[in-house]
């Protein structure tokens, strides 16, 4: 999965980072605190916002579920509010905001 920086400043200087990195320049943590700094953070998704998600693609909440390998349930849970997605869910379903689902599908 491609990463998304903050920035295309901060892009050029990542890749810089982990040349340096491989020449064991700068150490690991060091790497890992300015990933942590360049990467674009992922906004939470309100119940709503899921909702219309999947109605802009067209999809059910089963084929929804499958494009984003969960269960319909837990999709109904997301709209409702009783959950919120997480981790790679949320990952996923930035990824579907912003350049639709044929970009993981």
């Amino acid at each position: 999965m491609t990463q998304q920086y903050r920035s295309e400043a901060l892009a050029s200087i990542h890749e810089t980072m982990e040349a340096l990195h491989e020449v064991a320049a700068i150490d690991k943590q060091t790497m890992r605190e300015f990933d942590d700094a360049c990467l674009t953070p992922l906004a939470p998704l309100p119940p709503e916002a899921i909702r219309a998600l999947r109605e802009r693609e067209h999809l059910s909440q089963p084929v929804f579920a499958r494009y984003l390998n969960v269960s319909k349930n837990l999709v109904s849970d997301w709209e409702r509010g009783v959950k919120r997605p997480g981790g790679p869910a949320l990952r996923l379903l930035t990824i579907i905001k912003n350049k639709g689902v044929q970009a993981i599908s």
